[in-house]
């Protein structure tokens, strides 16, 4: 049986593809417990400096699917126990990575896919792709995160007009809103995707990663609290093998060569 999921790491960079082209990448029970798993192993891995998630073939995700999982057979205890339980694993799984995760939108991301490349930290799109939080046009609210992430990204008046249309926004209005941070053409879409991701694992891990939880909680921080956890990270960082090559490379006039870890 073909995996529904495709792991391959290469220099430091673990790619997750979801595998079910034939179906635009929808994602089913066990690509969503793969899928999980995948990330789980990823923020294990010492290897693994960056995660970039896409899509097999000319689709990023097209969202849940429907038929396989018999939604519309059962009572809305059991609709929320779905997603509550299973589907919402994925989020709040990435809410527990330090490491930087990109999501390559390769092609169309609808819906719950768009949500799912929402979750990312950082976003690239091809230029042939299109973006829609379709859930409107099947008579459904926003049921993979789409409400949390996207007003963070684009504003309340934006997102909430991008959810009440469900219209699909291309590649350079995407760019123009914030909601992806680069757009390549689509013949070199992974090739500068992974020269982006292969920069970032390049780089000084633990101050790349400590800098992710810094920006995240400072989110939800007030100024003093903020600056007294950066504080405590900035102590830990010089004491770093990575930052004392660093000083030492700037004063050298050369490139870092950074442990990584």
């Amino acid at each position: 049986m073909t995996s529904t999921i495709i792991n391959q790491i290469e220099d430091h960079v673990q790619i997750i593809t979801l595998n079910r082209p034939e179906k635009k990448n929808a994602f089913n029970t066990e690509m969503i417990e793969a899928w999980v798993e995948s990330l789980e192993q990823a923020q294990q891995n010492d290897d693994v400096h960056v995660i970039v998630i896409t899509g097999a073939g000319d689709a990023f995700c097209s969202g849940g699917d429907v038929k396989t999982m018999n939604e519309g057979k059962d009572s809305p205890l059991d609709h929320k126990h779905r997603l509550w339980k299973f589907i919402h694993r994925v989020p709040l799984t990435l809410k527990k990575m330090d490491k930087p995760v990109i999501a390559a939108i390769n092609g169309p991301a609808v819906g719950a896919g768009l949500d799912m490349a929402l979750m990312a930290d950082i976003r690239t799109m091809a230029d042939t792709a299109r973006v829609s939080e379709g859930y409107v046009k099947v008579g459904l609210v926003p049921g993979d995160g789409g409400a949390y992430y996207l007003p963070r990204l684009v504003g309340e008046a934006k997102a909430l007009e991008l959810l009440w249309t469900g219209n699909f926004i291309d590649a350079e209005e995407a760019l123009r809103l914030g909601l992806v941070n680069q757009v390549y053409p689509r013949e070199e879409f992974m090739e500068r995707t992974l020269e982006l991701a292969k920069q970032i694992a390049s780089g000084p891990q633990v101050a790349i990663r400590m800098t992710k939880r810094a920006v995240k909680q400072s989110l939800k921080m007030d100024l003093e609290s903020s600056l007294d956890l950066i504080s405590s990270h900035f102590a830990i960082i010089k004491e770093t093998e990575d930052h004392k090559e660093g000083v030492l490379a700037f004063s050298e006039k050369r490139k870092p060569k950074f442990q990584g870890r």
